[in-house]
């Protein structure tokens, strides 16, 4: 399994879900992979568990230094950066129940999401197009892969800090793909809008796998869906491989949903026709 054999990659938000997924999944491929978070002991535990071609390092995706400092090392270690994936991100309901519906939304609240979820992104971009421009990326050029959300194609009424940083970044990567091609930087840029994906924020609020509620709490998130299940972090993992990887070369400014159906129509069974 060598599809990323010799490239360079940079996840954030790789401590554990789905970036630490897309990590190991690269580490599988034969990438050398910086694991970022800011969950320094599960950050590195995870880097241990994937072996030598993997390291941890602490980033603050909302701060522009640390960017600098973390991709400046990174390049002057290992060459160059070929792959980037923006993963970090919050729902904004982490630490309080704050409320994120458009009637009584605090900016400050909606602030902190951007920050993390909107401005991490815009920083992770503008540091890997300036890289990749001065280190150029190895084989069919560089990949930007930008975790975006379900929630950046439709309105989410409660949640809406978390909608409007994901649609956010649903744009961005557009911008970002035009404006490198424009450039002539061999640089790439999607985005992935993962749905329900079993992760530990949705196994938080399942409670335990054993419990007597499980079943039904699990059947009342995935009775829209149209395969009726979570998707999983492999999952998000395997697509994100092909966009990172050479096969992707005339991929650019695309955006790709694994929401088990939801968005292909009406997420009820279709009906006979008459």
């Amino acid at each position: 399994m060598t599809r990323l054999s010799g490239k360079t990659a940079l996840v954030t938000g790789a401590a554990r879900g789905i970036g630490r997924a897309i990590s190991a999944a690269f580490v599988r491929e034969g990438a050398r992979v910086l694991l970022t978070d800011i969950r320094d002991d599960e950050g590195a535990a995870a880097a241990s568990a994937l072996g030598p071609l993997a390291q941890y390092v602490t980033l603050d995706v909302r701060n522009e230094a640390a960017w600098e400092r973390v991709t400046g090392a990174f390049v002057a270690a290992h060459g160059a950066l070929d792959i980037l994936v923006n993963n970090a991100g919050i729902t904004g309901f982490e630490s309080s129940m704050a409320s994120h519906d458009p009637e009584h939304i605090a900016l400050d609240d909606m602030r902190a999401v951007l920050e993390t979820n909107l401005y991490g992104v815009v920083l992770g971009c503008r540091t890997a197009l300036k890289t990749m421009r001065a280190h150029r990326p190895r084989g069919a050029g560089g990949s930007i892969i930008n975790i975006s959300s379900r929630s950046g194609v439709v309105g989410i009424p409660r949640a809406s800090s978390y909608a409007v940083s994901k649609a956010a970044v649903r744009n961005h990567t557009k911008s970002v793909a035009l404006y490198a091609a424009e450039e002539g930087i061999a640089v790439r840029c999607n985005s992935v809008h993962p749905a329900a994906i079993l992760t530990p924020m949705w196994e938080a609020m399942l409670g335990p796998k054993d419990g007597p509620e499980y079943a039904a709490r699990v059947a009342a998130i995935v009775g829209d869906v149209p395969l009726k299940r979570f998707g999983t972090v492999d999952e998000v993992a395997a697509l994100s491989v092909h966009l990172a990887s050479d096969e992707s070369a005339y991929t650019t400014g695309a955006e790709f949903t694994l929401d088990g159906g939801l968005l292909a129509g009406t997420a009820a069974s279709p009906k006979r026709a008459s």
